[in-house]
């Protein structure tokens, strides 16, 4: 069953019982991906590191390994 599917039996299962739906699949994506972003950035001031965002530097690690020389 797919995320779409089991949001849709539990929105049917709540209309049927009267309570609130549940939120749609996906919603909160963007709200977990800057929390471990903060938690991430939070870590590394305790650690005594720069609180730089911690996957650009990889992410341009990887891009710049990729291209052609």
């Amino acid at each position: 069953m797919t995320a779409i599917e089991q949001y849709l039996v539990d929105t049917y299962r709540a209309a049927q019982h009267g309570t609130p739906p549940p939120p749609p699949p996906g919603r909160d994506d963007l709200a977990v991906l800057r929390s471990l972003r903060t938690t991430a950035q939070f870590g590394a001031v305790l650690d005594g590191r720069p609180a730089t965002h911690p996957w650009r530097h990889a992410l341009r690690r990887l891009l710049h390994r990729t291209r052609p020389c």
